[in-house]
């Protein structure tokens, strides 16, 4: 086992193993990758003038209702449309529920799609890997999150991952399938990084950010010896195939833990208390204050995952097959309202919105009618999302579903459409090629560019 304290050259009795490298400074989080975008950019790949756009992937977890939302239909039954009264809004062709009364002041920068539909099984899970990915998971190797493609294509431009996922990683969703939040055959080394922690408490750090325990009592001011130490043990087994592998890995992984960069743009307390107020105060508001600062300080693709609510049904998610109109209109909603629109001004204010792809998804719908349980139920034949910045036009609707916004009737979008879209935003055109692990190359999407709002 190497030793990186307490002497002075590291030491091994039984070979290096991924197990010593993942000790130090978590690797398996880390997000990072090959150095890959100036060969996809000479390939002409990427769109040089877009190279520097990000996107921030807002993912309610459990899937909102669209009906209550984005699609309302005030002249459906009564059992269809619900209690909530569609409103106005700054956009002459948009009208939102009246529980989203920030984001129809904001509408004029929204572009909405009202005609998303997928075939997967109506489990989250499946919903979390079509929607993330543009592929149903028919077994086998994962295919990549859009964040893992981000960082196998363009590469660590500073000491910060290419993509983060905020708060925490999806858990299981139901269906025993992967959610989609792995690097899958592209390999670990493009696994998101993941804050596994609540930016809204008062000490917040950042786990993957502190010294591991091997460290002991070493300061971080001497991390240049350490390093030497680290150096002289990958050289020791550069001859090893594992350890070539590893040397990137863990030298990324160290940069990260040690950089002043890094530890600064994960550094909540630098923003002003009213910025915070006007966020929420919440773990899931915070997190989505953090996802601003990290598109700043040059991470290409924040995903931001609804955070649990603990004493709340289904944990707080959207998933509300009980108590469905209560739960918006108490804390679902009113939460959702003010940090998006606060994100969203924040964006436009620092000048940061016409470069940055800001999404607003859940893994399906819900049915149009309430079950017995006063609920909804999941429904991926139809639902919306909502897009903005990056390219995106403002006040616009694509597609348009029928009269109880159970079908698309026009303007059908797969969820393999939305991640060409997402791709096309970020510079990469959707047929630029990826290889797996066997060498096989393959787009990073199948699916159509969403022109209509571009």
């Amino acid at each position: 086992m190497i030793d990186l304290v307490g002497r002075g050259v590291a030491q091994t009795c039984d070979g290096v193993n991924r197990r010593d490298f993942l000790k130090v400074g978590t690797l398996g989080a880390a997000g990072l990758s090959l150095p890959q975008y100036l060969a996809a950019k000479e390939a002409g790949a990427v769109n040089p003038a877009m190279s520097d756009r990000a996107c921030i992937l807002i993912f309610n977890l459990g899937a909102p209702s669209h009906i209550d939302t984005w699609d309302m239909k005030p002249d459906a039954s009564a059992e269809v449309r619900g209690p909530f009264k569609p409103i106005d809004t700054a956009s002459p062709d948009i009208q939102l529920s009246e529980i989203l009364p920030r984001h129809a002041k904001i509408a004029d920068k929204l572009s909405l799609v009202r005609s998303c539909h997928h075939l997967g099984p109506a489990v989250h899970d499946s919903g979390w890997q079509i929607v993330q990915t543009g592929r149903e998971f028919r077994g086998g190797v994962e295919t990549p999150h859009a964040g893992a493609v981000v960082s196998y294509l363009q590469g660590r431009t500073n000491d910060l991952p290419a993509t983060v996922i905020l708060p925490e990683k999806m858990g299981a969703g139901g269906g025993n399938l992967p959610n989609g939040q792995a690097g899958g055959f592209l390999g670990k080394a493009h696994d998101p990084f993941t804050l596994d922690a609540d930016p809204s408490q008062p000490k917040f750090q950042v786990p993957n950010l502190l010294p591991p325990p091997e460290i002991g009592t070493v300061r971080l001011d001497r991390r240049r010896k350490m390093r030497d130490i680290v150096d002289g043990a990958v050289r020791d087994f550069e001859a090893s195939e594992s350890a070539k592998l590893l040397d990137d890995n863990f030298h990324a992984a160290f940069r990260l833990m040690t950089s002043d960069q890094a530890r600064n743009a994960f550094d909540l307390s630098q923003e002003s208390e009213a910025t915070r107020d006007r966020y929420g105060r919440t773990r899931w508001a915070q997190s989505v204050l953090l996802a601003r600062r990290m598109v700043e300080a040059g991470v290409s693709l924040v995903q931001i995952n609804w955070a649990k609510v603990d004493k709340e049904p289904n944990g707080g998610s959207w998933d509300t097959h009980d108590k469905h109109n209560d739960l918006l209109k108490r804390f679902l909603m009113p939460w959702m309202d003010q940090a998006y629109s606060a994100l969203l001004t924040d964006l436009s204010d620092r000048g940061l919105l016409d470069e940055t792809l800001v999404l607003w998804v859940g893994e399906f719908g819900h049915t149009p009618k309430f079950n017995t349980r006063a609920g909804r139920d999941h429904w991926g034949h139809c639902f919306s999302i909502a897009l903005a910045g990056g390219g995106v036009q403002g006040g616009v609707v694509h597609g348009e579903s029928d009269d109880r916004a159970a079908y698309p009737v026009s303007g059908r979008v797969e969820p393999r459409d939305l991640m060409a879209t997402v791709f096309h935003c970020l510079g990469y055109s959707p047929d630029t090629e990826l290889h797996d692990t066997t060498g096989r190359p393959l787009p990073i999407s199948r699916g159509r560019v969403i022109d209509q709002i571009l």
